[in-house]
């Protein structure tokens, strides 16, 4: 059988309480920005050691190492050298999911960050070619939770980043947020207390990208719900606008028990909006795969790239593939579901055909929500980044 075992991280949807306000109107024309927080003072967000990625930041990890090389389905090898954007006009805002695995309630700052590090790198450094990374640590629900810990800590870490960012760094850019599962519940409460009511904030922000973590909206309408201001993103050339999905195999679609691709309020269902193809339909994904990295969640493998009966394949040097066209995403609803099914294009060359990511019929895909369909959100990135600068001459 021909396998592609993925290297991503495990994560758990774990929603936090905390407050947020903001104050100031976004700019225009060719008046001075508003800087928004200005004032706002944090002695963790200050310190270089709370940041994974950041402007100017010594030892920054999305600046590091992320050639990859294009694996066709004939086995055709094309490098991919990573170029990080010399002038980036917009920032990228990325919130990591549940990394820490053990009972201590809320992870400490304790300098020991291999899985966040290994997450980012996997998840979002790449969209630094476009943008200016901004990935804080932050004091996340651990995954088994049973010991002590701080209501809201996680979610007043965000919150209190994402201030500093907008006061210190941000200089009036626009931004783009992406988060997956629990950070991307953070995201969602964040884009609800700092930016759906608030014009100048609003105006901003290209776009979020809250992956494996549920945004509510009306049962066929693509804007209220979670956020009163943001719809659903339907075009590349779309701003201010919200991508969300969870992602299940074709072959499996989520069983009554999954927490994925649902709203538990009445009325409402999980938004679903396809990378592959924004204004819906069935279109191929490019997915991005750690080639040599290992952690606690995964084993290198450096030929995942090619099927189990291929002798002598190709030796790949760089630490990630790209695999254009493996896999196909549609959007597909149901009465109680509304999710991203992957559908697996076999062919049969060379190239591993079939991928892992599978963690039990309830989580669906949901490890590899990102990864799957990571060229076709840096893409998105790119041309929704230049809408707005469009519109905003």
């Amino acid at each position: 059988m021909r396998t592609l075992r993925v290297l991503v991280v495990s994560a758990l949807l774990l929603a936090a309480c905390g407050d947020g306000a903001t104050s100031g109107s976004g700019s225009g024309g060719g008046s001075p920005p508003t800087i928004f927080f200005a004032d706002h003072q944090s002695e963790i967000y200050a310190a270089d050691a709370h940041w994974l990625c950041r402007k100017d930041l010594p030892g920054d990890v999305c600046d590091n190492d992320l050639d990859s090389t294009e694996v066709l389905a004939d086995g055709t090898l094309t490098a991919e050298p990573h170029v990080p954007a010399s002038d980036p006009t917009f920032d990228c805002f990325y919130v990591y999911p549940t990394v820490r695995l053990g009972a201590e309630g809320n992870a400490p700052f304790d300098g020991n960050y291999k899985e966040e590090i290994y997450t980012v790198r996997n998840q979002a450094a790449r969209l630094g070619r476009a943008c200016e990374m901004y990935a804080p640590i932050y004091r996340q629900r651990t995954l088994t939770s049973s010991g002590e810990m701080t209501p809201g800590q996680a979610y007043g870490d965000v919150v209190d980043a994402f201030r500093y960012y907008l006061g210190h760094w941000n200089e009036g850019r626009p931004f783009m947020l992406i988060g997956h599962s629990q950070g991307a519940g953070h995201l969602r409460r964040l884009i609800q207390d700092e930016i759906d009511g608030h014009d100048g904030i609003r105006d901003l922000m290209i776009s979020a990208m809250i992956l494996g973590s549920s945004v509510s909206v009306p049962i066929g309408a693509d804007v209220g719900g979670s956020f009163d201001h943001i719809p659903a993103c339907r075009s590349d050339d779309q701003f201010s606008c919200v991508i969300s999905y969870a992602s299940f195999r074709a072959t499996s679609p989520p069983p009554d028990n999954s927490i994925f691709g649902r709203s538990n309020e009445a009325g409402m269902q999980a938004l679903c909006t396809n990378p592959a193809r924004l204004s819906g339909g069935l279109a191929p994904l490019t997915s991005y795969w750690d080639l040599f990295e290992s952690s606690q969640f995964a084993v290198a493998d450096p030929d995942r790239a090619w099927a189990d009966d291929i002798e002598d394949p190709p030796t790949i040097s760089t630490p990630f593939i790209s695999m254009p066209g493996l896999v196909s995403s549609e959007c597909v609803s149901d009465s109680q579901f509304s999710y991203l099914s992957l559908v697996v294009n076999a062919d049969p060359g060379p190239r591993s055909d079939t991928i892992g990511g599978d963690l039990s019929p309830d989580w669906g895909m949901h490890i590899i929500d990102a990864n799957v369909a990571l060229g076709n959100l840096i893409s998105i990135a790119e041309s929704q980044a230049a809408a707005w600068h469009g519109a905003h001459p």
